[in-house]
């Protein structure tokens, strides 16, 4: 049984000063230094992102493709196919997180994650290799519904079916992938060991680059055998892929740190809720007040080291949770956690409460920054694509940028590092340079497209592709600094119980963040193109002002830049006291 013991809270304002350690001690005071952790269990989880992202990415990037040409769906049946199965990989996390919290912790759910990810991947590859050796699909008419199966298709439904379930599996298996791995990865770094602090930035800097070196390989090599060589070839390399994952990351198992897990987060959310309310006529004496905390235990009853987190002064309506009334003071009677709840509770509350306006402004961010995917390619083909005698589609530009963000993780650590003696910015200041270069990103798009309608109308001849090459290695630049710095940070400023949790919503931003893009651009050409007017992104954008967008686009990441800033200098870094 937990022994009650009230905690006198001084009401004192804490340091104003949001400027967070460069790599931080978390608040933690120790007594005596902890070992350093080696490299070889994060490495192996680098490696086996890499294989992870490979494989994902060699089903997903041609997979409209392969519904359209070989199982012969219509352009609208397999375009909303593949946003069903990509919305639902990037949905899946957030369950995934959830699980891994309260249940089965972070091995377990990767594990049993890849299963599924190898099971969905054997069906795929099999299931190509018959499709391509059997006429099952005749070539169906444009008109076929979506869902209804039609005479034309009704001969390889049964198999058609089994093809959908096992790309269910892989979205399933890809999506607890995403929500363990890298909160799992970091797990494996001590927290109160600075050497280890260094390390685990670094190590979130080389996850993304995996993640992104994964889409490039599949992008090229695979997409190119199933397209010149064979479909089912190009699917078992991706299989051969998360084979080789599953079997390094358990080959590895010996080498992992692993995590009890805490119980589910969001039955404490709901208590210290329905506790606040229950209490809603107490008051919080501004002075001080015994509010309620635990003495060191874990939830499982095993005495041990745990940290419990420092009381802050915002969200006072959310302290009345830990205030001990009379009846909470009864003697020989249990705390009821739906009326009492400690202050590490509370607080846990009020730090996702406080991530809350950061995460916003990094949905707004990722909608600017998926510019690069859609309009920077549409701008690209409108220009000159001849390079050294060799033509280079536009979005094969896209792989200079992933090399920028390559060398931005090294020229970060080996050259801006040892240049300012050593010391780090602070995450929050990382991810506001991010935020911030989008906007100039954003403007040299402008300015260059301005540039380019300008020679085209005067004199009909077209810049060359090249001129784009700024703006990539800015949005590299800003890549690094915002979205890999994001990661880190919400998995170092999460609760102990919701660690997966919050690294899912951080990477759910990529997601919202283009939906907001295609919305920003369906309403951008609805407004646009009224009483017959071309708009600004018309087909042929030579008549067009995709100049007015990107000018539109750096004025949206400005003003998200500028309540970046507002929340960031309000944020109150988490601080936790370590008790043994």
């Amino acid at each position: 049984m937990e022994e009650r013991r009230p905690l006198l809270i001084n009401r004192e304002e804490p340091n104003e000063s949001n400027e967070e350690e460069a790599v931080s001690h978390q608040g933690l005071h120790l007594e005596e230094p902890i070992a350093t952790s080696d490299w070889r269990a994060p490495a192996t989880i680098l490696g086996v992102e890499c294989l992870e992202s490979m494989a994902f990415n060699g089903i997903g990037t041609n997979l409209v493709v392969y519904l359209r040409t070989i199982l012969h769906d219509n352009n609208a049946s397999s375009a909303a196919k593949v946003l069903i199965w990509y919305g639902t990989s990037y949905f899946v996390p957030i369950v995934g997180a959830v699980i891994a919290d309260t249940w089965w912790g972070s091995y377990m759910t990767v594990m049993v994650s890849l299963i599924l990810y190898f099971l969905g991947m054997m069906g795929t590859t099999l299931s190509s290799l018959i499709t391509t050796t059997a006429d099952l699909f005749p070539s169906c008419d444009d008109k076929d519904s979506i869902i209804t199966i039609t005479p034309c298709n009704a001969v390889g439904a049964p198999h058609k079916l089994v093809f959908y379930l096992c790309l269910f599996l892989i979205a399933l298996g890809s999506g607890g992938v995403r929500s363990s791995l890298l909160p799992f990865g970091a797990d494996q770094f001590i927290d109160t060991n600075y050497t280890d602090q260094q390390n685990k930035a670094l190590f979130f800097s080389w996850f993304y680059v995996c993640i992104i070196f994964g889409v490039i390989s599949s992008g090229t090599v695979v997409v190119w055998v199933q397209e010149n060589v064979s479909w089912s070839l190009g699917f078992a390399i991706s299989t051969f892929c998360i084979s080789l994952a599953l079997v390094w990351f358990l080959a590895c198992t010996a080498l992992y740190r692993r995590k009890v897990p805490s119980g589910s987060p969001l039955k404490s959310i709901c208590q210290v809720l329905v506790a606040s309310l229950r209490k809603i006529g107490l008051s919080v004496s501004k002075q001080g007040t015994a509010l309620f905390e635990v003495d060191c235990e874990s939830s499982n009853g095993e005495v041990g080291s745990q940290k419990r987190l420092a009381h802050t002064s915002d969200f006072r309506f959310l302290d009345k949770a830990a205030i001990m009334s009379d009846s909470d003071l009864e003697s020989n009677s249990p705390r009821n956690p739906w009326s009492l709840c400690t202050v590490t509770q509370v607080e846990e509350l009020k730090i996702l409460l406080r991530l809350v306006p950061i995460w916003a402004t990094g949905v707004l961010y990722s909608a600017t920054y998926s510019q690069m995917h859609t309009t920077f390619i549409q701008q690209g083909k409108t220009m000159d694509t001849t390079v050294l005698s060799f033509s280079v589609p536009a979005a094969s530009l896209y792989s200079f940028e992933v090399i920028c963000v390559m060398c931005w993780v090294f020229i970060y650590n080996k050259v801006v590092i040892p240049t300012m003696g050593g010391v780090w910015l602070s995450q929050l200041q990382r991810i506001g340079i991010g935020r911030f270069l989008i906007v100039l990103a954003m403007s040299a798009a402008a300015v260059l497209e301005m540039v380019r309608l300008e020679k085209f109308r005067n004199s009909g001849s077209m810049l060359n592709i090249t001129w784009q090459l700024p703006q990539y290695f800015i949005v590299a630049a800003s890549e690094f600094f915002s979205l890999i710095t994001q990661l880190e940070f919400f998995h170092g400023q999460a609760p102990d119980a919701m660690k997966n949790v919050c690294t899912a919503f951080a990477l759910l931003c990529i997601a919202l963040g283009n939906y907001l893009s295609s919305f920003i651009i369906t309403m951008v050409a609805l407004v646009t193109t009224k009483e017959g007017e071309s708009g600004w992104l018309p087909n042929d954008l030579n008549k067009g002002h995709m100049d007015y967008y990107f000018w539109m686009m750096t004025a949206i990441s400005g003003l998200n830049f500028v309540l970046y800033i507002i929340f960031a200098r309000r944020y109150k870094l988490k601080e936790a006291i370590l008790t043994t």
